[in-house]
């Protein structure tokens, strides 16, 4: 399945509020869809399924490269889900949005592929980039100008940097401290129910 481009305000009806794919937040109408469903049992598999599609929703990521992530995390020692979000929230692409230097991921996602960025003086146009304890994220001069004016003029947007992370607004970058902590992780997602979803499919 290839990576959602289309209108997001509609995409997020079902899952609720993803602040990575858009700032923007679902009316609390009730669409004709949810009153036909209230009624219903919901399955075991559509509420794994609809879980699963958040996290990719959010993070922007095709269903093949969320694959992988939980692939690599099954590897590693420790809770898979866990790690699965660990590894996603250490992408560059999420790392600059968690930073606050733009609106989305997709935003940095583009940051990104421009070239704009730059990790310990090595432009990196990765959008899927392993971030690590000790890398400074910084933004080219031209795009930098550009991004300042957008955060005063979203000053009371600013989202709240997470523990792992360190922002100088002075000079316009961010470094990486640590791996990020699992009460840092701000989306609300089961992540248990990823992995059941994905045990279930390979």
């Amino acid at each position: 399945m290839s990576r959602y481009r289309g209108p997001r305000m509609k995409i997020i009806r079902r899952p609720g509020t993803l602040p990575g794919l858009t700032s923007k937040t679902p009316g609390s109408k009730v669409g004709s869809s949810d009153r036909s469903t209230s009624n219903k049992k919901i399955s075991q598999y559509r509420i794994r399924l609809e879980e699963k599609q958040k996290l990719r929703l959010h993070y922007g990521l095709t269903e093949r490269q969320l694959l992988k992530y939980v692939f690599t995390a099954r590897g590693a020692k420790g809770s898979t889900g866990q790690l699965l979000l660990q590894l996603l929230e250490m992408r560059l692409d999420n790392t600059i949005f968690r930073l606050g230097m733009v609106p989305t991921i997709p935003a940095a996602r583009q940051l990104v592929n421009h070239r704009h960025v730059s990790i310990n003086d090595h432009i990196i146009d990765i959008p899927s980039y392993n971030c690590r304890p000790g890398d400074i994220i910084t933004i080219n001069t031209r795009e930098k100008f550009r991004l300042v004016n957008w955060r005063d003029m979203n000053s009371l947007q600013k989202p709240e940097i997470p523990n792992h992370l360190t922002f100088d607004s002075k000079e316009f970058l961010g470094s990486v401290q640590q791996i990020i902590d699992r009460d840092w992780i701000y989306l609300k997602i089961n992540e248990l129910l990823v992995v059941e979803y994905y045990s279930r499919q390979v």
